[in-house]
């Protein structure tokens, strides 16, 4: 494993256990076991940590939401199989889940890390409204919009809320409900 990736999965764990306050580059040497400073060599500054952070975050991310198993034509079952896939992987391991949103709310007070946390963001919006425009939606990037927020919103009951379902064929059923509204 590269040093770099050591280093941002550590963090990631920090996040989801500590909290922001938790993170550190020392904590993070502390936790991957590596040499004092090391961390620092690596990203010398916080808003550096964070950045590298996220950056693994939303790829490890991507290893999750896969559109390319999308048979063709793109169907509202598709996708919605698709999508379930991708939150339920995301719910098994929370704690990407949680770091993601310690850096989310962190990224509303540092206008550095909003830039690159939107960035990040973008790359599943795109394709959310490259899939909604083959479904044949009027609206697509309204519609993509929908669909992310009513995503996000899903993992954060399951995660943060009352505790609502991660069972994947649920989570499929919930996202096939939306996307059968918004198409008709």
């Amino acid at each position: 494993m590269k040093r770099s990736d050591l280093v941002a999965d550590t963090a990631i764990a920090l996040l989801a256990e500590r909290g922001m306050r938790g993170l550190t580059h020392r904590a993070v040497d502390e936790a991957a076991g590596l040499p004092p400073g090391s961390t620092s060599n690596l990203a010398r500054t916080r808003a550096a940590l964070l950045e590298l952070t996220l950056a693994r975050l939303t790829e490890l991310e991507s290893t999750v939401f896969d559109p390319e198993a999308l048979a063709s034509p793109v169907t509202a079952d598709g996708v919605a199989r698709v999508v379930a896939r991708a939150l339920h992987a995301q719910l098994l391991d929370r704690r990407r889940t949680l770091a993601r949103y310690e850096l989310a709310l962190e990224a509303t007070r540092r206008p550095e890390l909003r830039a690159v946390y939107d960035l990040a963001g973008r790359r599943f919006r795109e394709v959310a409204v490259a899939l909604l425009a083959a479904m044949g939606s009027a609206d697509p990037a309204r519609h993509a919009g929908e669909l992310v927020a009513f995503a996000e919103g899903l993992m954060f009951y399951a995660v943060a809320g009352a505790g609502g379902t991660s069972a994947e064929d649920d989570l499929r059923r919930a996202v096939a409900d939306l996307l059968t509204g918004m198409l008709r």
